[in-house]
């Protein structure tokens, strides 16, 4: 083995090992996710069950449409806020990116001020259900997630490294600005755009608190949010239990649905992200990278 290629080999040992490192939480809870309560109680969390029980699954799936539902909503919020969100997002972005935007710098203190200060939970509250009137409606889950200050930012600057010479060659050719911008601008901005779709879904997908200020009707009940009532059940029905047992019951608390189901729940939760993921990966250090480089 050649010099050269040490550094080499020790920078991909010191990588397969973080790769390890980081798979390791996923397999503690999907092994946790097999086993059995009591043996959750009584030996805590391993790599392996030492027994394989999938009771744990048969209780999700029991009433398939409410695990069904709850993925259709999240779904559908999910895929119509990256794409709304995309389409207000990158449309703000250019017109910041441009030159010859009249009113570029205040827009763009304006964005960056939102960053700095906002309304808080009261008011925000008090203009989603008494001024817009979405309490209880999927708009709700949509609309307030739309536009992320902090990814125009990142779409902006991709834009702004694009070259000037495409876009005054368009306009020579009597391009309008829609045109250049959804014909040459966004085309060329697809690993940023691929980013930011990403972290969207990933906010989206992921997102709990927000059903639970706005959300009060079961059909409209996100999957995080399922996760996060059934978790809430479970201590209450494991409390009961163990008040149950302290007296003449033969109930057994660890022999209760407990920690086992709730892993299970983010098995089932987690599963698409992981298929998404990989498509999305190639455009991460492209995307990421916006503005490391100034040319």
């Amino acid at each position: 083995m050649t010099n050269k290629k040490k550094p080499q080999m020790l920078l991909h040992a010191a990588g397969l090992i973080y790769c390890l490192l980081c798979l390791i939480p996923f397999v503690i809870v999907l092994s946790a996710s097999l086993t059995k309560p009591i043996d959750l109680s009584t030996y805590g969390y391993s790599l392996f069950p030492r027994e394989v029980d999938f009771n744990a699954y048969k209780t999700i799936f029991q009433h398939p449409e409410v695990i069904l539902r709850a993925y259709g909503v999240t779904i559908l919020i999910t895929v119509s806020t990256v794409i709304l969100g995309l389409l207000f997002m990158a449309c703000a972005a250019y017109t910041l990116s441009r030159h010859n935007c009249l009113f570029r710098r205040p827009l763009s203190f304006y964005f960056f001020f939102t960053m700095l200060f906002s309304g808080g939970l009261v008011p925000s509250y008090i203009w989603t259900t008494q001024g817009l009137h979405l309490k209880n409606t999927i708009f709700v889950l949509i609309i307030p997630s739309l536009i992320h200050v902090f990814h125009v930012i990142m779409i902006r600057t991709f834009m702004q490294r694009l070259p000037d010479s495409l876009f005054e060659s368009a306009k020579i050719d009597g391009a309008s600005e829609f045109r250049i911008c959804f014909q040459i601008a966004l085309p060329l901005s697809v690993p940023v755009l691929s980013t930011v779709a990403f972290f969207n879904a990933m906010d989206k997908w992921n997102d709990w608190s927000t059903p639970l200020y706005y959300i009060d009707d079961k059909n409209l009940y996100p999957l995080q949010y399922l996760l996060y009532t059934i978790q809430k059940n479970i201590q209450v029905l494991l409390s009961q239990m163990e008040l149950l047992s302290s007296g003449t019951s033969s109930l057994n608390p660890a022999e209760m649905p407990g920690e086992n189901l709730l892993m299970a729940m983010a098995v089932v939760a987690i599963g698409p992200m992981l298929v998404i993921f990989p498509y999305f990966q190639k455009y991460f250090v492209q995307g990421l990278t916006v503005g490391a480089v100034k040319g």
